[in-house]
């Protein structure tokens, strides 16, 4: 009797080498597209175009047609990076690495974590029945809550390919201490009786959650590791999915950037978000949490703030509380927590986002 040979999903010596090949070879090519864009938008802008440069709508047409293919690009690398990243991490394992841990380890454990698994606002209810039902404690639970949204893998890399590897640094370090802060706190405050009661009756299996990803749909509820196609196939189908779905956001932020960048004075803005209206701060936060914007389309807004000669801190304090006190989030989030319980969470994220945007003020 014949049998059918046996094939494998995965060929190292050919497979893995073509992909090598064609990842080279792409990376190449966005290299140089990227290297290229400011000539290609002054040249754009003034050649066909036909705007003089210098004058108020050519300062914004450049700024809009540079930035455009710029975020775009980053963010295309840096979906598809953490998209293989994160085949490693499902919301399976983070809540059994985090269950069981002392509050104290448990926050700083817990606002790491958030950094890579996958979470956005459709998520919270799930992951938040989850992690309760599994014995997570509800203060390291919020140190994941706050941390996923707010120490946005794609904000960070943007931050660093637009201001450096300080403004980076500075909103990777902040973003951390408030997730853990805030975690520690609620934690202390004992608040377990404010979660809404059928939360705790629900059962553990029931709230697994779907996988989102091709490498959480081929990785979901198993230990199954997956092969290097696979994972690769997961980062592709994260660009498709994430830069599908943020790409009209990515152009409106940058709209907004592009129009502040051309025709709002520098000493205009320097007053209202400067280091000496104490005021700017608060205001920028309560400006940020009704807005419903995500990393990708706040990050050139933010740029054309701080050209335009906005402090530092405040323009922090308002990117923070646009993307981890966001509206839309809180109003899922009202699905599992009482009022009180939101109310705390509001009251402890946005005094740690104060106290980051007065101290940057103080000390840049």
């Amino acid at each position: 009797m014949n049998l059918p040979p046996k094939t494998s999903p995965l060929r190292p010596s050919v497979t893995t080498g073509r992909y090598l090949l064609i990842g080279a070879v792409a990376l190449a090519l966005w290299w140089v597209l990227y290297t290229h864009l400011a000539p290609a938008s002054h040249w754009l802008t003034t050649v066909v175009f036909g705007l003089t440069a210098g004058t108020h709508l050519a300062s914004t047409v450049e700024f809009f047609v540079f930035e455009v293919p710029k975020v775009i690009l980053l963010l295309a690398l840096i979906v598809f990076a953490v998209g293989v990243i994160r085949t490693f991490f499902t919301p399976e394992r983070t809540r059994a690495v985090l269950a069981g841990k002392r509050e104290a380890t448990g926050n700083v454990l817990a606002a790491l974590l958030g950094m890579v698994t996958p979470f956005c606002s459709c998520s919270a209810v799930p992951l938040f029945i989850g992690f309760v039902t599994t014995g997570v404690p509800l203060g390291v639970t919020f140190s994941f809550l706050i941390s996923a949204p707010m120490v946005n893998e794609i904000a960070l890399v943007l931050l660093f390919g637009l201001f450096g590897w300080k403004v980076a640094a500075l909103y990777l370090t902040t973003g951390l201490l408030i997730a853990i802060a805030a975690g520690w706190i609620i934690g202390r405050l004992k608040l377990e009786n404010h979660v809404e009661d059928w939360v705790y009756a629900t059962q553990t299996g029931a709230v697994a959650g779907t996988c989102a990803s091709v490498a959480n749909r081929g990785n979901c509820g198993a230990d199954t590791p997956l092969n290097f196609a696979a994972r690769v196939a997961a980062g592709c189908e994260a660009v498709r999915d994430i830069v599908g779905r943020v790409w009209l956001y990515v152009v409106a932020g940058i709209a907004v950037g592009a129009g502040i960048h051309g025709y709002v004075p520098t000493n205009a803005m320097a007053s209202i978000m400067g280091k000496d209206a104490w005021w700017s701060v608060p205001l920028s936060v309560l400006i940020g949490v009704p807005m419903y914007a995500n990393a990708a389309g706040i990050i050139p807004v933010v740029q054309a703030l701080l050209g335009k000669g906005a402090a530092l801190g405040t323009v922090l304090a308002f990117m923070m509380s646009v993307i981890g006190l966001s509206l839309p989030e809180l109003i899922i989030l009202r699905k599992v927590l009482k009022p009180r319980l939101i109310a705390v969470f509001v009251g402890v994220v946005a005094t740690g986002i104060l106290l980051v945007g007065y101290l940057f003020n103080a000390l840049l």
